[in-house]
């Protein structure tokens, strides 16, 4: 029996792995480029009208504790934990309000949580489709009972959104979902929407909220920088932002209009989709290993002759 050599295994290997690529790239050719949809459901936030009472965070923290597995964080100075002050995004924290102060006299709050983008990075990476994004609302959701806890939607989100739970003893991903299982679904409304008591978060489908801003712009453009982030930003979000500081000084990442995750997304799509390219590489392991022990097998069965 031939002995199988280094050489022949990456032959074989090669040719697996070409014949997958050559199989994926018909699915990679027909995913479609990004198609932005308008209908989908997203929130405005204007920071012109926000006062930074923190209601909002508040409010997510209170009516998704319970399904997302939420804690409170105390504050550094109260010793007693009265209040819930985290200090950002966390495993525990799905909204956050901050203050960015430029000057004493030029100075804006910002609200943080998930983007809901059109063509989310953090469903194209995740190897187990625990991220997924909805066809008709466009929530970016996640399956706590799929998650690997991998965290590669952590990496691959360009706005640094998701967040990990270290330390609890079965973590999972937190990040906003709009409520979906909570607020959503008994209201019709996000919880931080409704309870925003100025009307800075705004709740609707996504051009609705485009065209509300750029009225706002159109009535006031000195009140604001005439930009809406994320109407163009990684392919577009949904959830939307006005302001009269520059973006990029309110720890919002300056991105392209090109979606990320169409070229992760390729890639998932042609080598790593459904775990083909491992269970490929591990069956032509197995492959070498069952022809190698077949071949010690005939070697000691010629030995036992040999001593007869």
């Amino acid at each position: 029996m031939k002995k199988t050599s280094r050489r022949d295994f990456l032959k074989l290997a090669g040719a697996t792995g070409a014949g997958l690529l050559a199989c994926g790239a018909g699915s990679a050719m027909a995913n479609e480029g990004l198609q932005v949809n308008n209908d989908e459901l997203g929130m405005l936030y204007d920071a012109t009208k926000c006062v930074g009472c923190k209601a909002c965070m508040s409010a997510c923290k209170r009516v998704n504790s319970d399904y997302g597995s939420l804690s409170y964080e105390k504050a550094k100075f109260d010793e007693d934990g009265l209040w819930d002050a985290p200090s950002d995004l966390s495993g525990s924290t799905r909204t956050l309000i901050k203050l960015f102060k430029e000057s004493e006299k030029r100075w804006s709050y910002v609200k943080y949580s998930c983007m809901h983008c059109q063509k989310p990075s953090c469903v194209s990476v995740c190897p187990v489709s625990a991220m997924t994004k909805e066809k008709v609302s466009g929530i970016v959701d996640y399956n706590k009972n799929t998650c690997i806890g991998c965290r590669y939607c952590q990496i691959a989100c360009p706005y640094n959104i998701p967040k990990f739970q270290w330390e609890k003893a079965v973590p999972q991903i937190v990040k906003c979902d709009l409520c979906k299982a909570t607020n959503l679904r008994e209201k019709g409304i996000t919880a931080c929407a409704e309870t925003c008591p100025a009307g800075a978060i705004k709740f609707g489908k996504r051009k609705d909220l485009l065209e509300e801003a750029h009225q706002r712009l159109k009535d006031a453009p000195d009140k604001y920088v005439a930009h809406v982030y994320g109407e163009h930003e990684g392919g577009g979000t949904n959830h939307l932002y006005l302001a009269s500081m520059p973006f990029n000084k309110l720890g919002l990442p300056e991105i392209k209009p090109e979606a990320p995750a169409e070229f992760s997304e390729k890639i998932q799509h042609t080598i790593y989709k459904g775990f083909i390219a491992p269970v490929a590489l591990y069956s032509t392991l197995c492959f070498i290993a069952v022809k190698n022990m077949k071949k010690h097998k005939g070697h000691d069965d010629d030995h036992q002759k040999g001593d007869k």
